[in-house]
């Protein structure tokens, strides 16, 4: 597993982890109940984490030097690629491995995946997680380079088997990169359905959380009634149109934001967010929990009367997925991969048009309709249930023995 970018280990919730990591974490954690020796490589940011970490039975997470060891801007992290691939090539050697197939995540890793197929002669599966031409349509102050573009074209073109997480997404890499079809082929994110099931709303809403520094605290969510949002504070996530939607709604003040992840120190876009809800007279209808540890979520999940993905582009959202699967319905854009987890009027409500008046009509019908609530509610976990890890990870597995099988054929007829 190549996976330059994310490190599997790191704490989610900041502008650097997300559902790539979680992605990355628990296919191999199947992977490696299933028979496989499962090596992840990364680049390493952290200088106090050991170099080899046995993350589960069969699975390693090697933390290899490219670059400053601190997080890096993805553009720079770019220009470290090779140092990368010569570092991962040099483990390689020393340990005596043999490996089989390289699956690499995201286009940085795509590009090291590249050079490390053809350098093994072993083939090449690739997942992208987020596509530049997309994020730049969706949001055009993201600014995606077109340098990332040009080696998203190129890790298409020379990878023997893309994985997209929906059919939408497959169709945006044959409109836009011209991928070929035939070797892309449609996995489905998963969601831990151990970990995020629901409990009781009131039972989550009085539980107490031990936070670092030891300290306890609840929730703080008695007697009213709870908005969620979960994920990576940032532009493309869509927070400050949640707020102006929460802003609008035309209901009693008993209606509470929660907003989950980011950092709270230093961050400039908590910063801003915190200012436009006090410009809004948001102070204290909206609290900030910062980035949580992920056995914490369920609880949050289950508090949640609606969780709501505002986000200019998902290429999936397991936000959306670990929400239905501790029974809460969720309100999401209606852009890339969410209408394939959420189904308007099922488990939830879909907004076609990003605008904070739009949220809020969505919102507000599910919150003002008790009898929709608890029919949307009780749709959502059985509408993700089939979505395990474990048959995502076979799903792979299945691509993987078609590619070994593909790259035996192709030996042979070099050798004869």
């Amino acid at each position: 597993m190549i996976s330059a970018h994310g490190c599997p280990l790191a704490p989610l919730g900041n502008k650097e982890t997300g559902g790539m990591n979680v992605y990355v974490r628990e296919v191999s954690r199947q992977l490696g109940r299933k028979g496989f020796a499962v090596d992840i490589f990364t680049r390493a940011t952290v200088p106090r984490l050991p170099r080899i970490v046995e993350m589960a039975p069969g699975v390693r997470v090697i933390h290899l030097r490219a670059g400053p060891m601190e997080y890096l801007d993805k553009n720079i992290v770019l220009l470290h690629v090779p140092e990368f691939v010569r570092n991962v090539c040099a483990f390689q050697e020393e340990e005596g491995l043999d490996y089989r197939f390289v699956h690499s995540h995201y286009w940085l890793s795509g590009l090291a995946g590249s050079c490390l197929s053809a350098y093994w002669e072993v083939p090449h599966a690739t997942m992208f997680h987020t596509l530049a031409e997309v994020k730049n349509a969706a949001r055009p102050a993201e600014g995606e380079s077109r340098r990332r573009i040009q080696v998203e074209k190129q890790v298409m073109a020379t990878a023997q088997l893309i994985v997209a997480s929906t059919e939408h997404e497959k169709r945006q890499m044959v409109d836009l990169y011209r991928a070929p079809a035939e070797k892309i082929e449609v996995v489905p994110c998963g969601v831990d359905l151990d970990l995020f099931q629901g409990l009781p709303k009131d039972e989550a809403r009085r539980a107490l959380l031990k936070q670092n520094a030891g300290e306890v605290r609840a929730l703080g969510l008695d007697g009213r009634r709870v908005l969620l949002f979960v994920g990576r504070i940032e532009p493309l996530k869509g927070v400050d149109i949640l707020l102006r939607a929460l802003h609008l709604l035309d209901m009693p003040e008993d209606i509470h934001l929660v907003v989950v992840g980011g950092d709270l120190e230093g961050d400039g876009e908590v910063t801003r967010l915190r200012t436009l809800a006090a410009g809004l007279g948001l102070e204290d209808r909206v609290s900030f929990t910062g980035a949580l540890p992920q056995e914490h979520l369920p609880l949050y999940y289950s508090a949640a009367d609606v969780c709501v993905v505002p986000s200019y582009y998902e290429s999936f959202s397991l936000v959306a997925l670990e929400s239905l699967a501790c029974g809460t319905p969720v309100v999401a854009t209606r852009v890339g991969g969410l209408p394939t987890v959420v189904k308007d009027g099922v488990n939830g409500l879909l907004v076609d048009f990003h605008h904070p008046q739009a949220f809020a009509d969505r919102i507000g019908r599910i919150m003002s309709a008790p009898g929709l609530q608890h029919d949307l509610a009780g749709a959502a976990r059985p509408s993700v249930e089939a979505w395990s890890w474990g048959w995502v990870a076979d799903q792979i597995i299945g691509l993987y023995r078609e590619l070994s099988v593909a790259s035996s054929d192709y030996r042979a007829c070099l050798s004869g």
